[in-house]
């Protein structure tokens, strides 16, 4: 599907506290008690229920976790960056953050609320193959134009290599990311117009497995 969450979904796929999830043990009363003195209030727990794949007991989790990082209970583009600069010492995190972060921030805004999170993070761990896929296809369309171009899907595709730095493998020459482009257009701008559509994306990565297995190189960085 494509490089998506990031630092935050990675611990949480792992199931294990983090430098991201780190909290203390509460009882139940100290979960409701966080729930109402944060400074930006998230929405109730049993409306994030109804809203995400997530359980009551996964949200007090998430959101104890997101507190702590977070005291205010928003997260700007800074501090994000630099969350997510610790996953990835070798390399340059800086320009992929910034694009992942748009995505989270889906009211433009400047910063990420734990409703902002949660709602995400149930999409990609826990949504449909459309959900997921509809997602990530937000998440290259950088200028919000329902549409993907040549331009935008090499920016993020270069984001993820400076991203893994030295790790990337094999070893990145100055054409690859081109090369992954060249080859994510000749299957999926179906109609050869220069850009790709929501529906051209969805149906490319269901209908062919290469492609599906190309976009899931990237989920390793989600």
């Amino acid at each position: 599907m494509g490089a998506v969450v990031g630092t935050l979904t990675m611990q949480t796929k792992q199931r294990r506290p983090s430098r991201v999830f780190m909290y203390p043990k509460h009882d139940k009363a100290d979960d409701e008690l966080e729930m109402t003195t944060v400074c930006h209030r998230p929405e109730g727990l049993e409306q994030l229920e109804a809203q995400t794949n997530f359980t009551k007991q996964e949200l007090q989790i998430l959101y104890r976790g997101f507190k702590n990082e977070c005291p205010s209970g928003m997260v700007n583009e800074e501090t994000f960056k630099h969350i997510y600069a610790q996953f990835f010492p070798h390399g340059d995190a800086s320009m992929y953050a910034h694009y992942l972060f748009n995505a989270f921030d889906t009211t433009n805004n400047g910063s990420i609320k734990f409703k902002d999170f949660v709602t995400g993070l149930s999409i990609l761990l826990r949504g449909t193959l459309r959900e997921k896929l509809e997602w990530t296809f937000h998440l290259y369309d950088i200028n919000r134009d329902g549409y993907i171009n040549r331009e935008e899907m090499t920016e993020i595709v270069r984001a993820i290599y400076d991203m893994m730095g030295k790790y990337t493998y094999p070893a990145l020459k100055g054409d690859v990311p081109q090369q992954h482009v060249d080859a994510f257009f000749q299957k999926m701008d179906k109609n050869k117009d220069g850009v790709v559509t929501l529906e051209e994306f969805v149906i490319a990565c269901q209908e062919d497995e290469t492609m599906m297995r190309s976009m899931q190189l990237f989920e390793n960085v989600m």
